[in-house]
């Protein structure tokens, strides 16, 4: 069945769901909340959630990759962002969040012209290791040649590659391509790549030994890729694409479970619910943890699109402060938005639909019943 529609005569598209075309469908068994386990595994490392920090400054500074880490999450450092440029960064943080709308992006493109420090990356990762939790740090596809072995010298666990897209082959005719196959077979550490947004693509990444893919297209808060290169992938309908990959590499593998992590698009507990809905195992949060009293941002959220050189694809974006961490993860809530107790809202959904692990909820009945959200 093809639900490609006409665009004009000489153009047909596949219609594409974003989280909020769809719903998740009650079915006639429930079970109780404290009955239901949201706890997720990947590679050797167990957690808690199934929530991973985005790397974005506003998002994760050290000391908020051991809170989340603490709080049963993941949080990913961005290795090129102001913790690996500036010794002390927080003054700056504390300047991008009193600039005027106007000035930020010039200001913030000043700021991150600063080169990277290799020792700064190995002091943050080391600070976030002797607390004791899972330490990941993420690079982008064009820095991970030059750093690679730094961050995996400093003791990283789970070494994330993230870009606004990545292909198992980019073509270059300027420079030596980071070959991803060949990356990581040699690497002594789980890697999770991405982002991919369709079949196809996630596939190819699968193919190349990720442990994990992020699946999304600029697809956060802070992003305006929509806008500036016309380019968007709608989120529940590129989920479903990559579990499909998902389980159809398992097949080809004989067996090798690659995880899907969504990444984008997830602002709300009810798009936390639906992204699992569609596939994914856990799901990468910018904007919602950006929201948290102790978020570096303070109450702002951009991403390192926000102030690339030549082309900015994103913008400081005010978010505000919602409550701390753990009110944002585990509640209790002070308000019905879907901005606190995420993991709450998880549980109670799974109850709902009478499902208890996570894996048997990428199974649960979904509707396309599209709304306005208030």
């Amino acid at each position: 069945m093809s639900n490609e529609i006409d665009i004009g005569r000489g153009k047909r598209g596949r219609r594409a769901y974003s989280f909020d075309d769809v719903a998740v469908v009650p079915s006639r068994r429930t079970r109780d909340p404290e009955e239901v386990s949201v706890g997720w595994q990947i590679d050797a490392y167990h957690f808690d959630t199934p929530i991973v920090a985005a790397p974005m400054d506003s998002v994760v500074s050290p000391a908020t990759a051991v809170a989340i880490g603490r709080l049963g999450g993941l949080g990913v450092l961005d290795l090129e962002g102001l913790w690996t440029r500036y010794e002390d960064p927080e003054p700056l943080l504390a300047e991008i969040a009193t600039l005027e709308p106007g000035a930020s992006t010039r200001r913030m493109q000043e700021l991150y012209a600063a080169p990277i420090i290799p020792e700064l990356i190995t002091q943050r990762l080391q600070e976030i290791r002797r607390a004791g939790v899972t330490v990941a740090g993420a690079l982008s596809p064009q820095r991970t040649q030059q750093h690679w072995k730094t961050v995996v010298d400093a003791g990283v666990d789970l070494f994330v590659i993230r870009g606004t897209t990545v292909s198992a082959e980019h073509v270059s005719g300027r420079a030596e391509p980071l070959n991803l196959k060949r990356f990581i077979y040699e690497l002594d550490v789980p890697v999770i790549v991405g982002g991919a947004a369709t079949y196809t693509a996630a596939l190819h990444l699968m193919r190349t030994g990720a442990a994990g893919v992020l699946v999304g297209f600029g697809g956060g808060a802070a992003h305006t890729t929509r806008v500036s290169l016309g380019i968007h992938a709608p989120m529940a309908t590129a989920v479903a694409d990559v579990a499909a990959a998902r389980r159809d590499y398992l097949d080809e593998s004989g067996g090798r479970y690659v995880h899907v992590i969504a990444d984008g698009g997830v602002g709300r507990s009810g798009d936390l619910v639906k992204a699992i809905a569609c596939g994914c195992d856990a799901v990468m949060l910018g904007a919602a943890l950006a929201r948290a009293a102790e978020a570096p941002g303070r109450g702002w959220h951009w991403g390192s699109e926000a102030h690339h050189p030549e082309l900015p694809r994103g913008e400081r974006v005010h978010v505000g402060t919602a409550g701390t961490l753990e009110e944002i993860l585990y509640g209790p809530s002070r308000q019905a938005d879907g901005t606190l107790n995420l993991v709450g809202a998880l549980r109670r959904a799974m109850a709902t639909t009478g499902y208890s692990e996570l894996k048997e909820f990428q199974r649960v009945e979904v509707v396309v019943s599209p709304y306005q959200p208030r």
